[in-house]
């Protein structure tokens, strides 16, 4: 399963029709090549396999990567467990 992320875009390329867009603290290049409509810096767009998708909303964004983030921290935490049966 593939999920389109919530990114905040922070630059430009225009030479290159590329953006670079955070997502929870790491930046990198996407393209624009499948976006329709003009994308400004600081707006949030989602980003799917490189490619920028669409624009989002700030809330919306906001809310879903909370949401990504409180997975992550699950995960971690699930990583940590190790069961007693598997340990040394």
């Amino acid at each position: 399963m593939c999920l389109a992320i919530p990114s905040q875009v922070i630059s430009i390329d225009k030479s290159k029709n590329t953006a670079t867009v955070e997502t929870l603290g790491v930046q990198r290049e996407a393209s624009l090549d499948l976006m329709q409509d003009e994308i400004k810096i600081g707006e949030y767009v989602l980003l799917h396999i490189g490619y920028i998708m669409s624009k989002i909303d700030k809330e919306d964004a906001l809310e879903s990567l909370k949401l990504y983030q409180q997975m992550i921290e699950n995960m971690e935490d699930e990583e940590e467990y190790v069961d007693p049966l598997y340990k040394k």
